[in-house]
């Protein structure tokens, strides 16, 4: 159901249509935005941003891309089928590449367009660190976060014109355009910090799911900061957890992912 089409239907029955849990971290947020509007902007920014960029293939880097992001795709549809979701990916068409970008950086747009920049590898120095990025990277697509911030943009913005459904098709576009500044460096929505969380744990059971050894995600981050801390803002002023947290949050869900990890054939 469009945003313009939400006519006569009051906030409650709204909130309680529009409320989406995460099937694999159980979390709720509210998701009021056209998923199929958010996919085919995305398609099509993804698309120009690759025309601006330049592509790296058939290297063995841009190989380990497509193969780490194929079998996290692989383990996150074979997840919701067993819990009978598998339609929450229908509509789902992945791509994974790999781009020529200094930046540390890599990002997963709203059906499942991923974007891996060469200015990471090094950080993520094998396999098994590649898998903690776009673990994080893909769950911030499945969990709906792109949804979810641009419906929080959309009620601040626009607040009851939206139970009226007087939305238009412009004030949308602005609003994606705001979410995905595809023009700026980095062509992804700032996340708040409870998505990054969740990013996180979602990412390190993905891996696991996968067959990769979620314990790499502690001494990934670790190299991360290193790399990085010249740039790192305190937490309350920052969209990311500090490195103390995400440590902790994940030695917390370290016993779960391992679970998944053993349970694909892991070695514990």
């Amino acid at each position: 159901m469009k945003i313009t089409q939400l006519l006569g239907i009051g906030a409650v029955a709204l909130l309680a249509v529009a409320c989406t849990t995460n099937p694999i971290t159980g979390r709720s947020s509210l998701q009021i935005a056209d998923n199929s509007e958010i996919m085919t902007m995305s398609a099509q920014e993804y698309k120009t941003t690759l025309g601006k960029s330049k592509v790296i293939t058939g290297t063995t880097d841009a190989k380990k891309v497509v193969n780490v992001g194929t079998r996290i795709k692989a383990a996150a549809e074979k997840y919701y089928a067993s819990i009978g979701r598998s339609a929450d990916l229908a509509s789902y068409n992945w791509e994974f590449n790999l781009l020529q970008s200094n930046e540390l950086n890599a990002w997963c747009m709203p059906g499942g367009k991923v974007a891996v920049y060469t200015g990471i590898l090094p950080v993520t120095k094998n396999d098994n660190g590649l898998a903690v990025v776009m673990g994080h990277e893909v769950s911030h697509a499945l969990a709906g976060h792109g949804n979810e911030r641009i419906s929080q943009a959309m009620v601040a913005q626009y607040g009851g014109q939206i139970l009226g459904g007087q939305i238009s098709n412009a004030q949308w576009a602005g609003i994606f355009e705001k979410a995905y500044p595809i023009g700026s460096q980095v062509a992804l929505l700032k996340y708040g910090r409870n998505q990054e969380s969740e990013a996180d744990k979602m990412g390190l059971y993905l891996m696991g799911m996968a067959g990769y050894d979620p314990r790499e995600a502690i001494p990934f981050w670790n190299r991360m900061e290193a790399a990085s801390s010249g740039d790192r803002q305190p937490e309350f002023l920052s969209t990311h957890p500090n490195p103390e947290t995400r440590i902790s949050d994940i030695n917390k869900d370290l016993p779960k992912a391992l679970e998944y990890y053993k349970a694909a054939g892991g070695k514990i």
